[in-house]
């Protein structure tokens, strides 16, 4: 493959992909609303609401049950959110080994907050390895699967999008990043994954799919194109 068709940077998701924090987040979602009288459970959060912000979760919630969430429901939610990362998150097995080995520019683009995105990858130990490069939904007009982060992700670290390769666990992401223009590669190694996730992602559009990060790096010696 010719030089031209390497990338010159990999935007990470965070949650699912660096830090395993969906199964904790889904289950503290569906404890909150279920409480409130919206019966949810932790595998149909997982379903319904991965890779995508908070703000277009509560929307959908509002629009499936007919009523208005509290006004301080999001602020609560992300106090129980911060109490179970802080007992329970972990980074995905083999991040900080993958990311201390990578030999290309990275960042991050998150549909979470970046006081979220920061914070997680504190408590994993990650942040060393992509810091100050984070960037966040709430930067631009519209969340995944629009492809507004990763356009903008792209623009701040001067790389053409066809440069670029995305990493991403849920199917919001992996349109977000098509519709970049960008590579994508589909991470199924997560612990909300499930068995149909590979199929999943690759159907979504992922030009590859794995599940355990020490193969990235030989994943991006020879990365589809983004047409593919």
């Amino acid at each position: 493959m010719s030089d031209a068709r390497l990338p010159l940077l990999v935007i990470f998701d965070c949650d699912g992909v660096l830090v395993d924090s969906e199964p904790i987040a889904s289950r503290v979602l569906a404890e909150a609303l279920s409480e409130l009288g919206f019966p949810l459970t932790a595998q149909q959060a997982i379903d319904r609401y991965t890779g995508i912000s908070l703000g277009a979760v509560l929307a959908l919630v509002e629009a499936e049950w007919g009523r208005r969430l509290p006004a301080d429901f999001a602020a609560l939610l992300g106090e129980r959110d911060r109490a179970a990362f802080a007992a329970e998150l972990q980074p995905v097995s083999g991040a900080a080994e993958m990311l201390a080995g990578l030999g290309l520019p990275r960042c991050v683009a998150s549909s979470g907050t970046i006081a979220k995105i920061r914070g997680n990858l504190s408590r994993t130990g990650l942040l060393q390895y992509l810091e100050p490069h984070l960037f966040s939904a709430t930067m631009v007009a519209r969340g995944k699967p629009a492809p507004d982060l990763f356009l903008h992700a792209a623009a701040m670290m001067a790389v053409p999008p066809a440069r670029c390769v995305v990493i991403e666990d849920s199917l919001a992401g992996v349109r977000a990043a098509r519709a970049a223009g960008m590579c994508v590669f589909g991470f199924h190694g997560g612990g909300h994954a499930r068995p149909d996730s590979a199929a999943a992602l690759q159907a979504t559009g992922a030009t590859r799919v794995f599940s355990r990060l020490c193969e990235l790096p030989g994943l991006l010696a020879s990365p589809a194109p983004a047409g593919d």
